[in-house]
């Protein structure tokens, strides 16, 4: 029994450690990226935006499903100061992915990821992973997995 309670001790020791202060933001990690026309996409170059954060692939069926809804809900809600930052995470570079991105008409910027990036901001073991930033520059959102227009414009406008 000794045992148990000090295994919970150093859990609960561990867990408040770990766990940032209820109420303490989460600043967004900085990135600096490009797109396939070399622009830099830089997350200290969007502040004062809510910022969506979307790792994908080419070859992720569920990526490739949210896209058009992404795309309808960044036409409708841009000029209210949203941004979509797409990072893919394909391994075949620009040459796989520029076509898609031409295929698909998107028109929010979509940069290259790598491990770093992916890993700070937690999508290294699923996508899509979406992150949504608030205008002051803190993590509200991390969504995994697929999700319809109607949900990823319900998720966002509560920051517009």
């Amino acid at each position: 029994m000794r045992f148990l309670h000090s295994v919970l001790a150093v859990l609960v020791a561990f867990t408040l450690v770990a766990t940032p202060a209820i109420g303490q933001a989460k600043k967004a990690p900085d990135f600096s990226l490009k797109t396939a026309d070399g622009k830099t996409v830089a997350m200290k170059g969007l502040a004062g935006k809510v910022v969506v954060v979307n790792f994908w692939a080419t070859w992720c069926g569920p990526c490739v499903k949210e896209i058009p809804g992404f795309l309808e809900v960044y036409g409708q809600y841009r000029s209210k100061g949203l941004e979509i930052v797409g990072v893919s995470l394909d391994q075949g570079g620009w040459g796989k992915v520029t076509p898609f991105v031409e295929k698909m008409k998107m028109t929010y910027p979509v940069v290259l990821g790598d491990e770093a990036v992916a890993t700070a901001y937690g999508a290294t073991q699923y996508i899509p992973t979406t992150v949504v930033v608030d205008r002051k520059g803190n993590v509200v959102e991390n969504h995994v997995g697929y999700m319809s227009k109607e949900q990823f414009e319900s998720l966002v406008k509560k920051y517009l």
